[in-house]
């Protein structure tokens, strides 16, 4: 077992402050994160208004979803070079500004080429942000009020989920889908500097992939299999919604601003039930929660592929309840695998091949199984690997400080 050291770490902080002191700064990484999450989500709503205009079929439409995946593989995976060469708060700066100006890109794009520029841009930059923000939040705060903390920064793609059809259909309504990108680009730049400027944290470096701290990661069993269960546990949340509108309208012949609309109240109690999530990492550790948001989750998906059209829309909004669990318990798990120094590298190789899987392939597995007139299979064979997920979750051997702690 990789053993902690938390002497090397400037951001440690006293045990003996209280977790409301501790969890402020978390805030800030919050609304940075809000900002990331939304720019990558809100294409989904955005989808079948941008499909019509560049003349694309579903299953290209699904590729959209892959380029930022592999994006976002490139800048995860890209990130500790650059956190190990200045700092994880610089790394948060070029991060937010390279989102910005990837969204600029993206509203101005008149092609579909250009679009596809785009998207991987965004994804790169949208990449950069995580191994550094996580870094940066287990240095703040204490071990045993991580889960709690995670949770507060998983409000952000939460409340993403939420907010990110009803912002795409302000913006259909009133003006474009290139205006929503383009005001998002600007907020993304502005949240990002004002956190240089005033945010606390993160002022060391991070550590290189090249490092024996990455040799003694990658020789760990649990590290693998936590690749498999942050790819089910992204497609059960990312994967899932991406492709939910477009399924609801061409394959379940739902109004597209009824579609909208119930996709974000599907995600509208994400927010608490994440911070129930974090309490229960706390209490019932990592492992035992992510089995059980994994395996009921797989099993609301399951409904979506079959469910009966006069009960889709109850369907829709009870499939995530269990999702936003899947994540304070998994970070928790990536932090107590590493040492204080390599835990931008636990995350940056994990979660990069999670989106790949769940916010890359299974979309565009989705998508063409559409054009085959087979959408509804496609959601269920995706439920399917979601609850075989949770079942490998129960082999997952973690350190003893990953325990359940009272």
């Amino acid at each position: 077992m990789l053993a902690e050291n938390t002497s090397i770490n400037p951001d440690r902080q006293s045990h003996e402050r209280g977790f409301a002191v501790q969890a402020g700064p978390v805030f800030f990484l919050a609304a940075i994160f809000l900002l990331n999450f939304i720019a990558r989500v809100i294409l989904s709503p955005l989808l079948p208004t941008i499909e019509t205009e560049l003349a694309i079929n579903h299953g290209q439409a699904g590729f959209f979803f892959f380029l930022i995946s592999a994006g976002y593989l490139s800048g995860l995976l890209g990130s500790g070079f650059l956190s190990s060469r200045s700092s994880h708060r610089q790394t948060v700066l070029i991060s937010g500004t390279g989102l910005g100006l990837a969204l600029f890109l993206l509203a101005g794009s008149n092609s579909l080429w250009a679009m596809r520029v785009g998207l991987y841009a965004l994804g790169l930059a949208a990449g950069l942000y995580m191994p550094s923000a996580i870094a940066t939040i287990t240095a703040l705060v204490d071990q045993r009020h991580w889960g709690k903390a995670i949770a507060i920064h998983e409000l952000a793609p939460n409340l993403a989920f939420f907010t990110g059809p009803f912002v795409a259909e302000l913006f259909l309504r009133h003006s474009t889908w290139r205006a929503a990108l383009g005001v998002l680009g600007g907020a993304s730049v502005l949240i990002t500097v004002l956190y240089f400027r005033f945010g606390q944290g993160g002022r060391f470096a991070g550590e290189s992939p090249g490092s024996d701290a990455f040799g003694v990661l990658v020789r760990a069993p649990a590290f693998w299999i936590m690749l498999i269960l942050f790819g089910m546990g992204v497609s059960s949340t990312v994967g899932i919604y991406a492709m939910l509108p477009v399924y609801l309208v061409s394959d379940r012949h739902v109004d597209a601003s009824w579609a909208n609309t119930l996709t974000a109240l599907s995600r509208s109690y994400g927010p608490l039930f994440g911070m129930v999530g974090g309490w229960a990492s706390d209490r019932l550790g990592p492992k035992r929660t992510m089995v059980v948001s994994l395996i009921v989750t797989g099993l609301l998906t399951l409904l979506l592929g079959f469910a009966a059209d006069s009960w889709i829309s109850a369907v829709v909004i009870i499939q995530p309840a269990l999702a936003v669990w899947f994540f304070p318990a998994g970070f928790a798990a990536l932090a107590v695998l590493a040492p204080p120094q390599a835990r931008n590298l636990a995350v940056g190789f994990t979660i990069p091949f999670g989106y790949l899987i769940g916010g890359g392939a299974v979309p565009t597995f989705i998508g063409m199984m559409g054009d085959a007139k087979l959408f509804a299979l496609g959601f269920t064979i995706t439920g399917l690997l979601i609850t075989a997920a949770g079942v490998l979750a129960m082999s997952l051997k973690l350190p003893a400080s990953a325990k359940v702690s009272h």
